[in-house]
């Protein structure tokens, strides 16, 4: 099925495809959590745009019941917000919510590449060696989606290597929001090939087991991001 958002739904903003609804062995909830989802990262959905229930029925070919519970896993993750007399809207981050965000991050994730560096085994450093390297190949992907998916699979590494239950279950809460904020960074050009080789740099320092280069390598990761991403959202581009 072709979905063709209707101008009030979709003004100024790309298209977006439901074709693979029912296509795959998983709920049809999770099915269309997952499609909204992506295109919110993708931006195919802009921040700001309205998702109103009658056409995400259409678009979706599910019900208005399922559409509202994909709605609140949504506003849960922070990537929808529900406004008063509008309805859910797709979050569109403040600048001052995103520096907020990045300095989180930066603290945060700094920690976790501590306590890798402490904890992780031979096969965890080995794992996000493989993933860094994933990055970089994906660094001239075509579909940012590709970029944001080798991202992830760093960072899962890191986390589950950092062996910190408390560091982990904090930096999920955030999951959401620091991917849509990856994908605003992302989407300059010459960013995924800047952001390989910080990374990178955190590895190397991860097998040389030195902890504060580690940690001080992902800071500055995170507050290049940081000034790319923030320049974006203040610029409204």
């Amino acid at each position: 099925m072709s979905v063709n958002p209707s101008p009030a739904s979709a003004v100024g903003g790309p298209t977006w495809s439901a074709d693979q609804i029912g296509r795959v062995a998983a709920p049809l909830r999770e099915q269309a959590v997952t499609l909204v989802r992506d295109a919110i990262l993708g931006f195919r959905l802009e921040p700001g745009q309205r998702l109103v229930e009658r056409e995400l029925v259409e678009q979706l070919g599910i019900s208005r019941a399922t559409v509202r519970e994909v709605l609140r896993q949504l506003a849960t993750e922070g990537l929808v917000t529900v406004v008063p007399q509008r309805g859910a809207v797709v979050t569109a981050l403040s600048a001052e919510d995103a520096a907020d965000l990045y300095e989180m991050r930066a603290s945060l994730e700094a920690l976790a590449v501590q306590r890798f560096v402490q904890r992780a085994t031979p096969e965890h450093v080995a794992e996000l060696r493989a993933a860094v390297t994933e990055i970089e190949h994906t660094a001239s992907a075509a579909d940012p989606q590709d970029q944001l998916a080798a991202k992830d699979r760093f960072y899962a590494v890191l986390f589950t290597g950092s062996g910190s239950e408390p560091l982990q279950q904090t930096l999920a809460g955030l999951q959401a929001r620091v991917r849509l904020l990856r994908a605003t960074s992302l989407s300059e050009p010459g960013r995924p090939a800047e952001a390989a080789a910080e990374l990178r740099a955190v590895v190397d320092a991860v097998e040389a087991g030195d902890a504060e280069a580690a940690a001080a390598a992902c800071a500055r990761h995170i507050h290049n991001a940081a000034r790319t991403a923030l320049a974006r959202l203040r610029s409204g581009s």
